[in-house]
């Protein structure tokens, strides 16, 4: 049976989605290029990530409310070794984050706003196009114990990355490329390779250890916001 609540989430998550998928797309931030100019842009990602935080605030507040029903609960030893994975994954996820520069993945460094820029893959990005999704996908999808609400949220959440990254490879291809083409045609979406399938020094990936947070990103600046 669905409950109110858990109604009133797939909305707002579906809400959620759709806005952070317009203010991520070309067609609003080459308006805002438009309007803003090159100067303005420096400082589109920080805005994007104040609207994140500002939108996942009543999210946070609705599952603590309602967290809904226990679907399942899975026992040990089995309880233990999901919870092993997922900060397995934790820690993928924290270290890519850290490789992708903090700083300029909030926005608090601002890019240079012109779009311009080299492909560089480096680090993990050479086993895994996507590796922020895939360790994502690990730490929500082995949640030892289920509710309804939770799995809500984590049937939107895959379909809005898996969908993301469609989304933004396009981008990419656009901003890249042969040079992308390239990459993508050697380096799995999601299922990481246990061997660097992506030489670093091949084409254009050259420079300092560079990630972004949807992928291989350009010297100036991500290409995702």
């Amino acid at each position: 049976m669905v409950t109110t609540s858990t109604l009133i989430l797939a909305l707002y998550l579906v809400g959620f989605a759709g806005l952070h998928s317009l203010l991520a797309s070309l067609w609003l931030k080459r308006r805002a290029r438009r309007a803003f100019g090159p100067g303005g842009m420096r400082w589109y990602r920080l805005f994007f990530t104040l609207v994140a935080v500002v939108t996942l605030l009543p999210l946070a507040r609705l599952f603590y409310l309602h967290p809904g029903e226990v679907l399942y609960s899975v026992p040990s030893p089995w309880f233990w070794m999901m919870v092993a994975v997922q900060a397995a994954a934790a820690i993928g996820l924290a270290k890519t984050f850290l490789a992708a520069g903090p700083l300029r993945f909030l926005g608090i460094r601002p890019d240079s706003g012109d779009g311009k820029g080299r492909l560089i893959v480096r680090g993990i990005y050479c086993r895994t196009r996507n590796p922020l999704f895939l360790f994502t996908l690990l730490v929500l999808w082995l949640a030892p114990i289920m509710t309804d609400n939770l799995l809500v949220l984590i049937i939107i959440a895959t379909v809005y990355l898996i969908l993301g990254s469609i989304h933004e490879e396009r981008i990419l291809a656009e901003k890249f490329g042969a040079a992308f083409l390239e990459y993508r045609d050697k380096v799995p979406r999601f299922i990481s390779s246990p061997r660097c399938r992506y030489s670093e020094t091949a084409g254009e990936a050259t420079g300092p250890a560079a990630v972004s947070d949807r992928g291989p990103r350009s010297e100036q600046g991500s290409p995702r916001l």
